[in-house]
């Protein structure tokens, strides 16, 4: 398993997160719409350079900030659709072993747009251009999230071939209880290619460093242990936070 973080959720600059990485052996998890936002950070090319010099492999969280490919204003999907795919070419770019990609959101919870919003999804993952591998992230963190169900991501999954799979172990945990992370992993483990790994107590999206909430660590453990994929710390703290739960993560779990 290739075990990385991610610079936004750790709080730390590229020029840190990168040093950080190189001595802990990992790679990076770039969030696209940090670059969108700051136009002083590297482009992609000179990112792609940075962690060249470094030895420091990427992958990359596709647009979820203002953005919904799931929109019923077309407008709305269409610039969605646009971002979504700058960002795809940005990851091919920069080397990305994945980019892991949100599956839209409903605020109009009526029947009517829960199901239009089902085929705008569909259409907008027909649409996009793969440049990278993309791995589909649940979710279920609030009634705005279109899938509700983990089941409705494994029939999303089951209609889009291309498309893989990432296991986000928190959102598992608030969306489904103890449990949840489980229970995604048993639906959908034929297509997982990538984890998001960080802790909470259950109730919101805290992103704590691995070890310190609710997550069953020992399970997630032994998974990773038998994982030929990626994994992303997305954790709270500062380096603090990182070295934290990567000490925790390979402490008995027999990772490499």
């Amino acid at each position: 398993m290739k075990l990385g973080f991610s610079p936004l959720t750790a709080g730390l600059s590229y020029r840190q997160a990168l040093d950080l990485a190189a001595e802990l052996g990992l790679f990076l998890e770039i969030a696209y719409d940090q670059h969108e936002m700051d136009p002083r950070l590297p482009g992609a090319k000179e990112l792609a350079e940075m962690g060249q010099a470094a030895g420091v492999g990427f992958s990359l969280h596709l647009p979820f900030v203002d953005w919904n490919i799931a929109s019923l204003v077309p407008a709305v999907q269409r610039l969605s659709l646009e971002r979504t795919q700058r960002a795809l070419w940005f990851g091919a770019e920069i080397g990305a072993v994945c980019g892991v990609l949100h599956t839209g959101l409903v605020p109009l919870r009526l029947p009517e747009a829960v199901a239009h919003a089902h085929q705008q999804l569909h259409q907008a993952l027909e649409r996009l251009e793969l440049a990278i591998p993309v791995a589909l992230e649940n979710l279920g963190l609030g009634t705005d999230d279109l899938l509700e169900q983990p089941t409705e991501l494994k029939a999303l999954l089951e209609a889009h071939p291309r498309y893989s799979y990432c296991l986000d172990v928190g959102h598992a945990l608030i969306q489904r209880g103890p449990k949840g992370p489980q229970e995604y992993h048993h639906l959908l483990q034929h297509r997982l290619i990538h984890f998001h790994l960080h802790d909470n107590y259950g109730q919101k999206d805290e992103h704590l460093p691995c070890g310190t909430g609710a997550v069953d660590w020992a399970w997630v453990r032994g998974v990773l242990g038998e994982f030929a994929g990626s994994a992303a710390l997305e954790v709270t703290g500062g380096a603090e936070g990182v070295r934290r739960s990567v000490a925790f993560l390979l402490d008995g779990a027999g990772l490499p």
